[in-house]
């Protein structure tokens, strides 16, 4: 009972009532009704009501409005503004019921298909109430069948299309932030956590580590790529399995680099993290096709800030050192940044 996106929903909710306002306007001074006293001062009043709400959703900020459910409550409150001005007005027209598309195409718009369906039906029941104290029940059932059919296909159309636009967006940032073949997560994905781990102080600070598959190149040449494929989606099976999701970000940066971040994370942590998981890749060998045993081994550098850096460049430079620093020394091991 609550919206897609509250931002998106208080911007449009801020024209959708200044429009409807300025319609409901423009048909209270030139449609062709007479109404009484009580049916002018009400179409008016809506007016004003109408752009009162509009200042209150442009000043105030959408997220506890949302979690208060106003979202939902705004065009439940719009529903029985319309249907209330026509009973007062005893105006059934075609234009008088057509207000009750504004309130249904802006919860079909914004809101989570909960509401939708609370909203529509309410929309249908409170028009068809009006219609029967106001008209003879056969031209009643007539406008209801056709107002109620419009505003529930109305409905369905634009939640629909919003669903297939959520799926779409969210498979986009899945393969922003989620490596396709190793399932890990992308290098913009690491850069974003890094920056917010950066951003805030942790208790341990922030500790790196990066690991490179040694001899990769020589597995590619020897296997072919699609092994070397194998080892990676293998490789990060293993990772996974030693590192808790809740305490570190994994990251494929590219090729067979692999990055953990580690906020709230001391330095001698971090290097006896790197050493169990250099441990559990060597004891945990890749079965080929063929049923063979694939050997694998890993280098793993480790920097650590404030120690090592202060920024997340440094920080980066500093652990891509220690690695190197582990290759050149034979690989196989874990190397430490130097202060």
């Amino acid at each position: 009972m609550r919206a897609r996106d509250p931002e998106a929903a208080a911007r449009s909710a801020v024209l959708i009532l200044v429009v409807a306002a300025l319609v409901l306007a423009v048909f209270n001074a030139f449609q062709p009704l007479e109404y009484d006293r009580a049916g002018v001062l009400a179409a008016w009043s809506a007016v004003g009501v109408l752009l009162l709400a509009s200042g209150a959703f442009a000043l105030l900020p959408p997220r506890p409005l949302d979690r208060w459910r106003v979202f939902t409550v705004l065009p439940l409150a719009g529903l029985l503004l319309t249907c209330g001005v026509n009973y007062l007005t005893e105006d059934p027209s075609a234009a008088s019921q057509a207000f009750l598309a504004f309130p249904v195409l802006w919860a079909a718009s914004h809101l989570r298909r909960g509401a939708v369906v609370v909203v529509t039906g309410t929309a249908v029941v409170a028009n068809g109430v009006t219609l029967l104290t106001l008209l003879p029940v056969d031209a009643a059932l007539t406008d209801f069948t056709f107002f109620g059919a419009v505003l529930v296909v109305m409905a369905v159309m634009l939640v629909h299309a919003g669903t297939v636009q959520e799926r779409l967006v969210a498979a986009l940032q899945e393969q922003l932030t989620v490596d396709s073949l190793t399932g890990l997560k992308t290098r913009r994905a690491f850069d974003e956590a890094l920056a917010a781990a950066l951003q805030r102080s942790v208790p341990g600070g922030t500790a790196l580590v990066l690991i490179d598959v040694d001899s990769f190149k020589a597995i590619n040449d020897s296997h072919g790529h699609p092994v070397g494929d194998d080892v990676l989606v293998h490789l990060a099976r293993v990772l996974r399995s030693g590192v808790r999701a809740e305490d570190a970000v994994l990251s494929r940066l590219g090729g067979d680099e692999i990055a953990v971040l580690m906020p709230g994370c001391g330095r001698e942590i971090a290097v006896q993290r790197g050493e169990e998981l250099l441990e559990a890749v060597r004891s945990t060998p890749m079965t080929l096709a063929n049923g063979d045993l694939l050997a694998l081994s890993i280098s793993v550098g480790v920097a650590h800030l404030p120690q090592h850096s202060t920024d997340r460049r440094g920080l980066y430079t500093a652990a891509d050192t220690a690695l190197y620093d582990a290759k050149r020394a034979g690989r196989g091991r874990v190397s430490v940044a130097r202060a």
